[in-house]
């Protein structure tokens, strides 16, 4: 990377010229300052172009700890750099030539004055100490608070990870072979960490989601509602005879993945489109379980008390409405191209499987619509879909022809 130790001048590069990526040393620019001037300008407003997108949480790391420890900001601009070096080095996406010059014209800039902030002997210890620093002060502290603000924990586990990652590329640069073991040790427990604080629209269904204020609420209104959304979630989380790839065999074991989950795996669904989906069926459900008259079970404050830290199971009138809402455009257009649908069961299912299918054909259609993009608002091209995929040999097995 960048920089290594504070060396003489015979070790600095050749006036003029910019360390870069190998093979990328390129003369100071001779362009007008207004020139200069608008790209830097470019570059501050993290204008990235789209096939770039991946580096711009570097980007923003850098500007987030600049004033803090500029060495470390410039390791990570010259990182995002060789990042999109790699990306595209052609540079024949749009606006990254352009970009890239404005990040090459910042490195230039930066190189001499962060240099002689540096606090330590080498751009490898000065990131591996801010490294530890930043756990320390942040990651750790934020985590040891009683009431953690959940947004703030997530930011600072995606900053740490980014730091590691920019830390292991000057590892690599200066040749560094051994990493302190504590701070393998704090990379690891912020990838773990960093799996659990994951992001949600409405309701934080993960772990770490029992702390947050909608969770907690004591009213009697929520108070069905959470019971209603813990039943929906028991619904989702019956996988008992899905045959799991072997990439899920492990986490199904400890009831992690639910039927969600084992959809993405079967078929390659994105995991923030399942996370979406899986939030939006919840919540579909649980609206209709709590407006099912007669109710399913006494709404009233005494008998809540003792339901809401049980077990209890999603009504089947629910799932049934849920159901006959998501698929009636599917049903008229097997009716109408004389076809039948694909949402028979298997004869001679316990009440709980046939809920567990009926789920799956609901999960299916849902993921499908989230990543179909502009064929969502085409139903018959979606329909189609829809058929078509559930004639796929796990889902098959599910029917009885």
């Amino acid at each position: 990377m960048g920089g290594g130790e504070q060396a003489s001048a015979s070790e600095m590069p050749a006036a003029g010229l910019v360390p870069g990526p190998p093979g990328l040393m390129r003369r100071a620019s001779t362009r007008n300052p207004t020139t200069a001037t608008f790209s830097m300008e470019v570059f501050d407003n993290e204008v990235v172009p789209a096939s770039l997108d991946s580096i711009t949480p570097v980007l923003r790391v850098a500007s987030k700890i600049e004033a803090e420890r500029p060495r470390v900001a410039y390791l990570c601009r010259f990182y995002a750099f060789e990042k999109a070096h790699r990306l595209d080095p052609s540079s024949t996406g749009r606006g990254v030539r352009q970009f890239k010059t404005a990040l090459l014209q910042r490195l230039e800039r930066d190189n001499g004055t962060s240099l002689s902030r540096r606090v330590k002997k080498s751009d490898a210890r000065e990131i591996q100490s801010f490294y530890q620093q930043y756990y320390e002060q942040y990651v750790r502290a934020l985590d040891r608070g009683e009431q953690a603000d959940r947004a703030q924990l997530g930011k600072a586990y995606q900053t740490a990870n980014i730091l590691f990652e920019v830390l292991c590329a000057v590892n690599k640069s200066e040749k560094v072979e051994e990493v302190a073991p504590e701070i393998i040790a704090a990379a690891r427990d912020v990838q773990e960490k960093t799996e659990i604080y994951v992001p949600y629209n409405i309701l934080p269904l993960d772990a770490a989601g029992a702390s947050q204020c909608i969770m907690q609420l004591e009213e009697v209104l929520f108070l069905t509602l959470q019971m209603t959304i813990k039943a929906a979630v028991a619904a989702l989380k019956n996988t008992r005879g899905l045959n799991w790839p072997s990439v899920g065999q492990q986490k199904e074991k400890t009831g992690e993945l639910d039927l969600l989950d084992w959809l993405r795996v079967t078929f390659g669904f994105q995991r923030d489109n399942v996370r979406n989906q899986r939030e939006h069926l919840i919540l579909l459900l649980a609206n209709l379980h709590i407006r099912l008259s007669p109710k399913p079970e006494p709404i009233h404050k005494a008998c809540i008390s003792s339901f809401i830290n049980s077990p209890s199971q999603l009504d089947n009138r629910a799932v049934d409405a849920v159901m006959n809402k998501i698929f009636k455009n599917y049903k008229s257009w097997c009716k109408f191209l004389g076809k039948k649908h694909s949402l028979r069961l298997a004869q001679n299912l316990q009440p709980q499987e046939i809920q567990q299918r009926k789920i799956l054909y609901m999960g299916l259609f849902l993921l499908i619509w989230g990543e179909a993009a502009n064929l969502r608002f085409m139903p018959e091209c979606l329909s189609y879909i829809f058929h078509n995929v559930n004639l796929h040999p796990e889902i098959c097995c599910f029917r009885l022809y």
